[in-house]
């Protein structure tokens, strides 16, 4: 729904995000099974991560019964190994990804400016 964080950020991974370090790596070659599309991933991960999701296998979880994963996902249910595999494998493309759709929402003002905080601590 237009409005949610959920939506703004399936249209900034879709959108705005150069995603192009992830096509080499991957790609739906014909040896093994069809890669998870990087931007699916990085939608279910950061919105796991938006959630206090820090777990592979709790985001596994929420895409198969969280409508809002369902939906972001396109349905699609990768398993708690494909994520971390693909958390631990990219971690230095996704970061700078996390920072610059914060940099985006704060442009767009979706982020009030009264607290923050990007390190999963709930306490001031």
């Amino acid at each position: 729904m237009a409005g949610t964080f959920e939506y703004a950020l399936s249209h900034i991974v879709d959108n705005r995000l150069d995603l192009s370090a992830f096509d080499k790596r991957y790609c739906n070659d014909k040896k093994g099974a069809a890669a998870y599309s990087p931007a699916v991933m990085l939608k279910v991960i950061l919105l796991g991560y938006s959630r206090g999701f820090i777990s592979s296998r709790r985001i596994a979880d929420a895409c198969a019964t969280n409508v809002t994963f369902m939906s972001l996902s396109g349905d699609a249910q990768p398993h708690w190994t494909s994520i971390a595999s693909f958390v631990a494998k990219m971690k230095d493309q996704i970061e700078p990804l996390f920072t610059q759709i914060l940099m985006i929402c704060d442009e767009e003002g979706l982020i009030g400016r009264n607290m923050f905080a990007i390190d999963g601590c709930n306490s001031c």
